[in-house]
């Protein structure tokens, strides 16, 4: 299992997404361009110094992205989905796609994915943060495919 981030555009979200992997000793992929510069240091203080211990990929476009990315199919998180995280089964391959806290993934993006998820929530309310969406459904994926056994 994996993660991998669609030009993320806030640099504090993306170094606690690097952080939630490496603690999870989960590989991280990063679909550029980013909105931030990776000196950042907003980005440095919310990785702090996990992203020196982060396995980190990082891919020029969407396009390389395909070309290149590891096997497992590619699941995104979307207020557009239809389908519940809650009840979407999980397989241990998967990379789990989040699209940019500022617009989240353009319609050929969606198209590519090989399932969608949403996080249910209360009614009047659009979405939670990028990060937050992660570790909520990352907990669940893992959970379903028993990825923590082995951490301590």
């Amino acid at each position: 299992m994996r993660l991998a981030l669609f030009e993320p555009d806030i640099a504090q979200n993306t170094g606690t997404m690097i952080r939630l992997a490496s603690c999870f000793n989960l590989p991280i992929d990063i679909i550029e361009p980013c909105g931030f510069l990776w000196n950042d240091k907003h980005f440095k203080r919310a990785g702090m110094d996990y992203i020196s211990k982060a396995d980190i990929t990082r891919y020029l476009s969407f396009e390389h992205y395909l070309e290149e990315k590891p096997k497992g199919r590619l699941i995104l998180l979307t207020t557009h989905a239809s389908e519940p995280y809650s009840e979407f089964t999980f397989e241990k391959e998967d990379i789990l796609l989040l699209g940019r806290e500022s617009a989240g993934v353009p319609e050929e993006v969606h198209h590519k994915a090989d399932g969608r998820v949403r996080i249910p929530m209360a009614e009047g309310f659009r979405s939670l943060n990028v990060a937050l969406s992660a570790g909520i459904v990352l907990g669940e994926a893992m959970r379903q495919t028993n990825l923590f056994k082995g951490l301590v």
